[in-house]
């Protein structure tokens, strides 16, 4: 039995939800993150308790996919609902001598050792800040938020000797020692 998916998702005040057939739909003031789940389960609002109840039929709790659809629809749900009322949020850091990252309109430019500078067009719904080496992504769908920080890391991995590249704030670059010259 899916011990994720039978807990019911909390939804605090303020947040309104509403489901139409498969899709959920969680919003707060100017966020609205809308979500089409497996037919497989099925969801609830309960007005009065305000929670939302993933479940899937009886006879199939012993089945591993309907459990796993169970789990993933409720975390997903919760995830819509942590990011219309707290947000998410990634930190990257641009290391090297001579990098740097700039917004440039809705653009992120990086400047990370290639002859020409590394352009990246911001997904709607997303807020980048740039200051000096840090870049920071905010935005409501933490899959959004997550996806953008993972492309831009891509643009240039921190590599393993000096450790120059692009890297998340608190990331361990585990560092190589490099060749030594063995004295005669």
């Amino acid at each position: 039995m899916s011990r994720v998916g039978s807990k019911p998702v909390t939804v605090p005040a303020g947040v309104s939800v509403s489901i139409t057939g498969r899709t959920v739909t969680v919003e707060k003031g100017g966020s609205r993150l809308q979500m089409e789940h497996r037919p497989e389960v099925t969801v609830q609002w309960n007005e009065s308790d305000r929670t939302i109840a993933c479940t899937i039929p009886e006879d199939k709790t012993g089945e591993r996919q309907y459990r796993a659809y169970w789990g993933l629809t409720r975390s997903l749900i919760q995830n819509m609902v942590v990011g219309v009322t707290e947000g998410y949020m990634k930190r990257l850091e641009v290391v090297g001598s001579g990098w740097s990252p700039q917004l440039q309109g809705n653009k992120l430019v990086l400047n990370v050792g290639y002859c020409d500078p590394v352009i990246m067009p911001i997904p709607a719904g997303l807020d980048v800040q740039v200051e000096r080496q840090i870049i920071t992504i905010k935005g409501a769908d933490k899959q959004a938020v997550g996806h953008f920080a993972a492309s831009a890391r891509a643009k240039r991995k921190p590599e393993p000797y000096k450790g120059k590249g692009v890297k998340y704030v608190d990331e361990q670059i585990i560092r190589k020692q490099g060749k030594a010259v063995v004295g005669r």
